[in-house]
């Protein structure tokens, strides 16, 4: 009987971990269906790594107050904009920011990190490098809309 209460715990926390993870097609398999950014728009990437640690806290982010999508460990989307001035906020028991200016023809990569909170953790969203950022995100699942009409 204790086996079967293992067996049944460990069940439920393999389902809880790989439903707080991103589904949805791999970088490859959209990339070719990723609309070429229209010259006078710039292109904002959100993302954030695979990880087991607070797989389970997926807040909205927030560009300029609206909502774009969630935070999804595994997951990248995109949005085009117009130029101007950015905030992309996240919130769970407090709300963290990163301001920036977009340009036209500008790539702006957004990660968001989990660190500790006193209640939940907290999902900060900080720019990341645009060396780097591009490969992070080809190892990871496209979360947003369907990739033939995401660019708005």
């Amino acid at each position: 009987m204790k086996n079967l209460y293992r067996t049944l715990l460990l069940s439920v926390g393999v389902a809880l971990l790989a439903a707080g993870c991103a589904s949805g097609p791999q970088y490859k398999e959209v990339a070719s269906s990723i609309p070429t950014l229209p010259a006078d728009h710039g292109r904002i990437y959100f993302f954030r790594a695979d990880s087991f640690a607070g797989a389970m806290i997926q807040p909205e982010i927030k560009l300029n107050d609206k909502v774009v999508g969630r935070s999804v460990p595994g997951g990248f989307f995109y949005v085009d904009e117009i130029p101007g001035e950015y905030t992309v906020s996240t919130t769970t028991e407090t709300k963290k920011e990163v301001t920036f200016t977009l340009h036209a023809g500008d790539t702006k990569y957004v990660r968001t990190s989990i660190s500790m909170g006193i209640l939940v953790g907290h999902i900060t969203p900080t720019l990341d490098d645009p060396e780097t950022a591009p490969h992070e995100i080809e190892q990871l699942k496209y979360t947003g809309a369907p990739a033939t009409t995401a660019a708005r």
